[in-house]
Parts: C-alpha cells; sequence; structure tokens
C-alpha cells in the first residue's frame, strides 16, 4: 500500500459512514529512516507520529520546522522536558503523574489526549473506561488542555465495538468538556473500522511504509 491508497480508503470509509469531516492522518514514521519521512513530506504531508523520545529528539531537528509531530506512545515523566517542545499533541497520557509533568514549570503544553484501557488489559497503559469520566476532570483542573481520547483495542478481537465505546466515552466527556472532541483510534489493520465508528485521526505506519 502507499500513502495515496491509505487517503483512498480513508475517503470511502467516510463515504461509507456518510461523514463530511476531516479526518486526520497521523503517519506513524517510528523506525523510519529520515529520508523516508522526507519523501512523505514532499508530496505535502505534514503530521508523523513517533512513540520513542530518543528517536524523536535525534530526527526533528533534522526535517523541516513545518512537521507537526505527535507523541503516540509511552512516555516516561524524565523525558517530558525533552518531547514536549517538538510534538503538536501528545495522544498518550496515560496517568495521573504523567498529567502533572506535562504541565510542569509553567510552560505553556500542547494539548493531550487521555489513553483508555478499553479492554482493561494489564500489559497495557492508560486508565479504565469507568475512570475516563474522573481522571479527565482531574486532568483538566491540572490545567492540561484535552481534547479528547485514545486507545488501541485488544488484539485478535472485533475492533468495532471498542471503537464505538471510545467514540460514546468521548461523546460523554464533550458534554461537560466541549473541548474533548477528538478520537485517536484505529491503524494499520482496522483504520477504516474506526473511520466509519466516528474516529477524528488515524495512526497508519507499516501500510504506508512497508
Amino acid at each position: 500500500m502507499s500513502l495515496a491508497e491509505v487517503r483512498s480508503r480513508m475517503h470511502d470509509a467516510k463515504q461509507a459512514a456518510g461523514r463530511l469531516d476531516e479526518v486526520t492522518l497521523v503517519v506513524v514514521s517510528k523506525g523510519r529512516s529520515r529520508e523516508a519521512i522526507q519523501a512523505l513530506y514532499d508530496t505535502g504531508h505534514r503530521d508523523f507520529g513517533e512513540n520513542r523520545a530518543q528517536e524523536l529528539v535525534a530526527k526533528a531537528p533534522a526535517l523541516p520546522d513545518d512537521v507537526r509531530w505527535h507523541f503516540i506512545g509511552p512516555l516516561q515523566r524524565n523525558k517530558v522536558s525533552s518531547v514536549r517542545p517538538l510534538v503538536t499533541k501528545l495522544h498518550s497520557l496515560d496517568r495521573m503523574r504523567l498529567a502533572d509533568a506535562w504541565v510542569r514549570d509553567g510552560v505553556e503544553a500542547p494539548p493531550a489526549l487521555i489513553e483508555v484501557n478499553l479492554g482493561n488489559e494489564p500489559q497495557k497503559h492508560g486508565f479504565s473506561p469507568a475512570d475516563v469520566g474522573s481522571a479527565a476532570g482531574a486532568i483538566i483542573e491540572k490545567g492540561v488542555d484535552l481534547r479528547g481520547v485514545m486507545s488501541i483495542p485488544p488484539q485478535g478481537e472485533p475492533a468495532t465495538p471498542y471503537f464505538q465505546q471510545l467514540v460514546a466515552l468521548r461523546d460523554e466527556l464533550a458534554t461537560r468538556y466541549p473541548q474533548v472532541i477528538e478520537v485517536s483510534a484505529g491503524m494499520t489493520d482496522d483504520f477504516e473500522e474506526a473511520i466509519r465508528a466516528g474516529a477524528t485521526t488515524i495512526r497508519v505506519g507499516r501500510a504506508i511504509f512497508d
């Protein structure tokens, strides 16, 4: 597949769902060379996702300033100060202590999405669905610019019910916090399902690079 093919499939999925709004494609560039990222940049793409702080810190200065970097993986608190100035958005706010670190030092921090562990899987990060409401309120009170929710469904299970659950959680939060409008969900194997369920951002890498 290619970037153009992914975009075509995104369009078809939106059409099938009767959606007219925009869906952001974050190209997951972890483990990819600067040259490979630059080639996509040269086609006009700007949103790229990294999940390792050291890799992001090494890549960002070597690529154009108008790349919109998204941090999409687990983030250690001691890496926040190096990641925060580089990114457009943190997709993986998965615990309260990270929320504290994200807004520490009085720095104007980029927006963040709360990570939800939809399947309550012990090996995954994120807040349980039952705790998302109270967690979101506490995160906003800390001064985080919370814009939405993010999740990765359990592997080996149908993804659509989980995507629908995530969208429903967003809708519930939005009744109290109108700025919470984003749903980051869907990757190479299920991004079309995510779009049909209502995702506003998808994160795709393997389908584009491999």
